[in-house]
C-alpha cells in the first residue's frame, strides 16, 4: 500500500494570511447582511448577495484548513454579537454598491500578495480562486456603476505625442514655489485616494451616529476631521493642475441613530481603513517624484498612525483586539522550565 504523502505544515505567512482573511470575511458577513436585508434596489440586490456568498464560503473553506492542521480557528465576527439586522437604513443602496465596489479593489490587491505568500499547493491554489472571484465581482460592481451612471472616473490627460525625457530638477523638486505639472500616477494616486477617504468619511459618519460607547463616538469624529482634511489636501493638488476631484457621498446617509453594528465590530474595520491608507499612502510616495506630494504623504501617513495608535488603545481596553498567531516566546520558556 501506497503511504500518504506527509502533509507540508503552513508557512507564517499563509497562517497570517488565513487568520486575517477569517476576521474580515466574518466582519463582511455581518455588514453584507446587514445590506442585503435593507436594500431595496432590485439590481443591486444580486451584487449584496453575490459578496455575501463569497465571504460564507471563504468562512467555511478557512476554518476547514485551520481544524486540519490543529490551529484554533479565530473568534471573528457574527451576526448575533455584532449587527442588528432589524435596525433602520443607515446607508443608500448606491453608497453599499460604491462600498462593494471599492472594497473588490482592495480584495484583488490583498489576494494577489497572498497568492504571493503562499508556498503549499493548496493555499495557493485557494487563493488563485479568491483572486478569481474577486475580479468577478469587481467586474458585476463595475458594470452596474456604470449602467447607472454612478462610475466615477478618474481625470483625463492630452494625449502623449512624442517620447520626452528630464532635464532638470524641477522635476522633482519645488524650486522657488514653482511646481510641474502632475503625472499620470501621482493624479491617480491623489484621485484614488480621495475617492477611498470619502468612503471612509461616509462610513464613519453612519459608524458615529449609531455608536454606544462616548470613547468610540469620539474616535470616530475624530477620524471624520482628519478624513476631511485628507480630501481637502488631495482636492487641492488636482485643481492646482486644473484637474476635476470627486465629490463625497454625505447623502448616502440617513438620520438613524439606532443600534446597527456593534461598537467593536466598527472599530475594526476602521482600523482596517486605517491600515490600507497607510500602505496606499505608501505606494504613493513611491510613485511621486514631486517632493512636495511626498512630504503632504509622509506627513499624513504619520497623523493616521497615531490615530490608528488611538483606535488599537480602545480596543485593547474594551477586550476587542484579537490577537494574531504569533512565534513562541522562547525565553519564557526557559523561564517557565527554570521555575519547575
Amino acid at each position: 500500500m501506497e503511504e500518504k504523502e506527509t502533509q507540508i505544515r503552513l508557512t507564517a505567512g499563509e497562517i497570517a494570511q488565513l487568520w486575517l482573511q477569517y476576521l474580515n470575511d466574518s466582519s463582511s458577513i455581518c455588514i453584507l447582511s446587514y445590506f442585503l436585508e435593507k436594500a431595496e434596489d432590485e439590481e443591486i440586490k444580486p451584487i449584496i448577495q453575490y459578496a455575501l456568498e463569497l465571504s460564507k464560503t471563504h468562512i467555511e473553506k478557512i476554518t476547514a484548513i485551520l481544524t486540519e492542521e490543529k490551529n484554533v480557528v479565530p473568534y471573528g465576527f457574527s451576526i448575533k454579537e455584532d449587527v442588528d439586522l432589524a435596525a433602520p437604513r443607515l446607508y443608500s443602496d448606491s453608497f453599499v454598491l460604491n462600498f462593494i465596489n471599492q472594497m473588490s479593489k482592495v480584495g484583488l490587491t490583498a489576494y494577489a500578495g497572498s497568492v504571493a505568500a503562499s508556498v503549499r499547493d493548496d493555499i495557493k491554489t485557494y487563493y488563485m480562486d479568491c483572486l478569481t472571484e474577486t475580479m468577478h465581482l469587481y467586474k458585476k460592481s463595475t458594470d452596474l456603476l456604470l449602467s447607472k451612471g454612478l462610475f466615477i472616473r478618474s481625470p483625463s490627460l492630452p494625449d502623449l505625442e512624442k517620447v520626452e525625457f528630464v532635464k532638470k530638477q524641477w522635476f522633482m523638486l519645488d524650486v522657488f514655489g514653482e511646481k510641474r505639472p502632475l503625472t499620470a500616477s501621482e493624479v491617480d494616486n491623489l484621485f484614488a485616494n480621495l475617492q477611498r477617504n470619502a468612503l471612509g468619511v461616509t462610513a464613519l459618519t453612519g459608524f458615529s451616529q449609531v455608536a454606544q460607547e462616548k470613547n468610540v463616538k469620539q474616535f470616530f469624529l475624530k477620524g471624520l476631521e482628519i478624513g476631511n482634511k485628507h480630501i481637502q489636501l488631495f482636492r487641492g493638488k488636482l485643481e492646482e493642475s486644473k484637474l476635476p476631484a470627486p465629490m463625497g457621498w454625505d447623502s448616502e446617509i440617513t438620520n438613524s441613530t439606532t443600534y446597527t453594528f456593534s461598537d467593536k465590530l466598527m472599530m475594526f474595520f476602521t482600523s482596517g481603513l486605517i491600515s490600507l491608507s497607510i500602505g496606499y499612502y505608501g505606494t504613493a510616495i513611491s510613485q511621486s517624484p514631486r517632493a512636495d506630494i511626498s512630504a503632504m504623504y509622509n506627513r499624513l501617513s504619520l497623523e493616521i498612525q497615531l490615530y490608528s495608535e488611538d483606535g488599537a488603545n480602545i480596543m485593547i481596553k474594551n477586550g476587542w483586539l484579537e490577537q494574531p498567531p504569533m512565534a513562541a516566546d522562547r525565553d519564557k520558556l526557559i523561564r517557565k522550565k527554570n521555575q519547575l
